[in-house]
């Protein structure tokens, strides 16, 4: 399946009125400082109006988190200065200090009220209404603030976060540059203008702003973070560590920085660490669902995490995702006609240059001009390149939703009367699983992204096929109902591959081993597997492709040199583009796989350029999808069931280059013939399934597998 690729999330910011701040649950990796509102002076006290000594007991109530008796003497204050604006300003802080930000919405409104040509009062409405998730009346908001105080720097710095929390990314990024001219030190601006930037593929751009935040607040955690965060995006993992764990030095509970350094963590494979940021992020702020998806797929590359455990964290998240919305998913009225016309929504943060755009572009136009089908494209990804204009033409509806609200894109699926919704993404980056928490869609399904459960309830089918996901061993690993495809997915080779050569070892009179997998994928225990092979194989060398520099090398260096393998016997290579990329592959003889999360774009890779690659097949999902892309083309023989025979196998065709010689040259053949290699078939599979389980919600019957 697809890696594990860079994209942020939704930001949220700060409400700060007479002393109180409050700083709402960041939902994704980069969180804005706590300086990113606007302050307004306490005016001097006139009849009528509370006292500093009235004021100061609620605050200390509220800081103490004595929530209810703060809002009953809150309440008391309006009692006795009705028509105090600083009164009802007080109660919505008090009423949204103690979590209920639908009744501080009112007593904000009513202070503005009272106090019309106050822009501070009609700024801290707005905070509210976006938190809440209200964008429209939010924006209104803030252009009222804005029309009051036109160089409000904060208010067009927070504009944009609503424009772009609504899909407006262009606007957004105009609001913060406005910002910045308004006041060229604001953070915000500044902070909100980095993320923008790093989230459609500008880092150098985005480094250069989070800079420019710690020159004006070198002790501020959130700038830290977020330049940790930018900084992993391009490659630079040692200093990322250094960003992310200074920021949790300035700000221990700041959640978004532990994600940031568990993604760093990750990246290196130190996966325990990464594990042990990552919980410590929920901890934090339970409501981060991002970490929580962090998590889950790091788990999967834990060799001593089992089938149980690994599923049991699945449903941990989606118990602690689902449960708040459970009471509030809709009563679907699509029309029940078993045979009408299908919407189908795809929902992705992939719809660019992507690893999942070799598996799902060659289905679209298939399943596009399948009758009965209408295709809707919801696009989680603020990148749009070559491959996005190319995919988009074969939906019939495309909407961008990177950053938009979760409440906002499940209203916007029962709008479109979407009649199947499917995820794609899984627990990657970039997926909206808490959209699909809601329930906006009658059936929901998840397909490719993510090799495993989404964890979710509200998820009622996904599709495999009969190699990846045998119904009778792995059933129990998922709460959605397993549907085989004829494939699980197809795979366009790129245009830039080369031609197969001929086995390199009949002229090097030496065998080379190879890998391409990601880095985070490449653990002591990985390393350890294959050097028993390269023990039993003197003469062998191991090239490993798309490495990181720094210490991701050294320490694969080390790795080895611990199990007797030298410096010298290491061919080490960086991440290069495609096509240099591909044309490594004439310098190996076959491939060996990681685990216990599986290759599976970079064995298809392989396959098209003659190599095939020796794998474990695991034991849960993650681990079985190079075994699958194998036996669909007849390469039972490179699938091994342990470690023994994984050395084993992998000895015997050291043995026999002839044979090694044979495979490789007929391998682009044995792919043309396989499924995988024919997307109008598993495209046909896919339309029949969507039928079968549309006739089933119909009927009224429950999901099964089939």
């Amino acid at each position: 399946m697809p890696a594990k690729v860079d994209e942020s999330s939704e930001i949220n910011a700060v409400i700060e009125a007479h002393g109180l701040r409050h700083s709402t649950p960041p939902q994704g990796e980069a969180v804005p400082p706590d300086s990113c509102e606007g302050r307004h002076n306490r005016k001097a006290r006139t009849p009528g109006e509370p006292s500093p000594r009235e004021l100061d007991t609620i605050r200390r109530l509220v800081e103490s988190g004595r929530h209810p008796e703060a809002k009953t003497a809150g309440r008391k204050l309006i009692r006795r200065y009705t028509h105090s604006s600083l009164a009802w300003e007080l109660l919505a802080v008090v009423l949204h200090r103690g979590g209920k930000t639908g009744e501080a919405i009112p007593a904000l409104q009513m202070a503005a009220s009272l106090s019309p040509e106050k822009a501070e009062i009609r700024y801290n409405l707005a905070n509210l209404l976006r938190i809440r998730g209200s964008l429209c009346e939010a924006e209104a908001a803030y252009r009222a603030a804005l029309a009051l105080k036109p160089n409000y720097a904060d208010a067009q710095a927070n504009l944009g976060v609503t424009l772009q929390a609504d899909g407006n990314a262009e606007e957004a990024v105009l609001c913060y540059r406005r910002a910045i001219a308004i006041e060229p030190r604001n953070v915000a601006g500044h902070s909100f203008l980095a993320i923008a930037l790093a989230q459609s593929g500008q880092v150098e751009a985005a480094e250069a702003h989070c800079r420019r935040v710690i020159e004006i607040d070198p002790e501020l955690a959130e700038a830290h973070s977020n330049l940790g965060g930018v900084l992993a995006k391009s490659g630079r993992q040692e200093e990322a560590e250094a960003c992310c764990r200074r920021a949790i030095a300035l700000k221990p509970d700041l959640a978004a920085a532990w994600n940031n350094l568990g993604e760093t963590l990750q990246a290196g494979a130190r996966n325990r660490e990464a594990i042990d940021a990552y919980r410590k992020a929920i901890a934090l702020n339970p409501g981060h669902s991002d970490a929580y998806s962090n998590l889950l797929l790091c788990l999967s590359h834990e060799e001593a995490v089992g089938p149980d455990e690994l599923f049991a964290a699945h449903l941990a998240f989606g118990r602690r995702v689902e449960n708040p919305l459970r009471g509030a998913w809709p009563q679907h009225t699509n029309s029940r006609d078993p045979e009408r016309t299908l919407k189908i929504g795809f929902v992705s943060g992939d719809f660019r240059d992507h690893a999942a755009a070799f598996f799902l572009e060659p289905i679209l136009p298939h399943l596009a001009a399948t009758p009965g089908l209408t295709l809707h494209g919801y696009s989680n990804s603020r990148i749009e390149d070559e491959t996005t204009l190319r995919l988009r033409k074969y939906f019939g509806r495309w909407r961008r939703v990177a950053g938009v609200a979760e409440v906002a894109i499940a209203a916007q699926v029962e709008a479109d009367s979407i009649d199947i919704l499917i995820d794609l993404s899984g627990h990657t980056n970039g997926n909206r699983l808490p959209v699909f928490a809601r329930k906006p869609a009658p059936v929901q399904v998840s397909w490719l992204g993510y090799p495993g459960t989404t964890g979710l309830e509200a998820m009622d089918y996904f599709l495999g096929d009969r190699f990846h996901l045998p119904l009778d061993r792995f059933a129990g690993q998922f709460t959605e109902k397993l549907v085989h495809l004829a494939a699980v997915g197809t795979f366009l080779p790129s245009r830039e591959a080369p031609p197969v050569n001929a086995l390199p070892a009949l002229s090097n009179g030496y065998l080379t081993l190879g890998s391409f997998n990601r880095p985070a994928k490449l653990s002591f225990a990985v390393v350890a597997l294959w050097a028993r092979l390269l023990r039993a194989l003197p003469q062998a060398k191991m090239l490993i492709g798309g490495l990181a520099a720094g210490r991701g090398q050294s320490d694969l260096i080390g790795w080895f040199a611990k199990e007797g393998i030298g410096a010298g016997r290491l061919r080490l290579y960086p991440r290069s583009g495609l096509c240099d990329y591909l044309a490594l592959h004439h310098e190996v003889d076959f491939c060996l796989d990681a685990f216990p999360y599986a290759g599976a774009t970079t064995t298809y890779h392989g396959l098209w350029m003659g190599v095939p690659t020796l794998t474990l097949e695991g034991s849960t999902p993650a681990g079985r999808d190079g075994a699958t892309v194998l036996r669909h083309v007849g390469l039972d023989s490179f699938v091994a069931e342990g470690k023994e025979q994984f050395v084993e196998m992998g000895l015997r065709w050291a043995g026999d280059l002839d044979a090694l010689a044979e495979i490789r040259s007929g391998l682009r053949e044995r792919f043309a013939k396989s499924p995988i290699s024919h997307p109008e078939v598993i495209a046909a599979s896919m339309a029949e399934a969507f039928r079968i389980i549309w006739r089933r919600w119909c009927a009224g019957l429950p999901p099964e597998a089939f």
